[in-house]
């Protein structure tokens, strides 16, 4: 059985790698897909963990060579998730989740019509902007242009499959794993047929 690729997106600051990382600490069949970025490292970040710190020749060489599952500009800089690692993880029966941003999460969709998209929405505007604020990843017009790309995000939210509000950490965790175990059982997947022949 091939596995399931999910597709988590949502604004800067509404904590996307915080919920990412409590859900794949609780699930051993879900693989977190690591992006490839133009973009420098911030504070603690390590390539080949957090992200593949690509040259902007090195991104477009990749993207050239149809290397990536989706790719886009954000902020200045280009995120890719790389197509081949992707690909062979689902086919090998391994769950993959990715973070990306709506045009990636468009682009998946067009690509790979069975990925599960979850929209993680913040509670509030104000939330969110002391978010941004506290995190201290980015100075004050960073966080400008975060805010004011947020209203086409969440009108974006009608092309998902699922929107889990993470106002209540813990709560929105178990609505992303819900989420995840209901994909698993649909009856179209075919899950329940490797039980047939033990």
């Amino acid at each position: 059985m091939e596995g399931l690729l999910f597709v988590l997106s949502g604004p800067s600051g509404v904590g996307k790698n915080t919920v990412l990382k409590k859900v794949l600490a609780k699930r051993t069949d879900l693989t977190y897909s690591i992006s490839a970025t133009t973009r420098p490292p911030r504070g603690q970040e390590v390539d080949g963990v957090d992200y593949y710190f690509l040259s902007k020749e090195q991104f477009w060489a990749e993207c050239q060579n149809n290397g990536f599952l989706e790719w886009a500009e954000i902020y200045g800089h280009y995120y890719g998730t790389p197509k081949k690692q992707v690909l062979a993880l689902i086919q090998k029966g391994q769950h993959v989740i990715l973070d990306v941003d709506i045009q990636g999460a468009a682009q998946i969709r067009q690509n790979y019509a069975n990925a599960v998209l979850i929209f993680l929405h913040p509670p509030s505007i104000t939330e969110l902007t002391r978010r941004l604020r506290e995190r201290k990843t980015e100075d004050e017009d960073a966080i400008k242009k975060r805010l004011a790309y947020l209203e086409k995000e969440l009108a974006a939210v009608t092309s998902y499959d699922y929107v889990v509000v993470n106002d209540q950490l813990e709560e929105a965790c178990r609505r992303v794993e819900a989420i995840i175990n209901a994909e698993e059982v649909k009856v179209t997947r075919g899950y329940w047929k490797r039980f047939l022949n033990p």
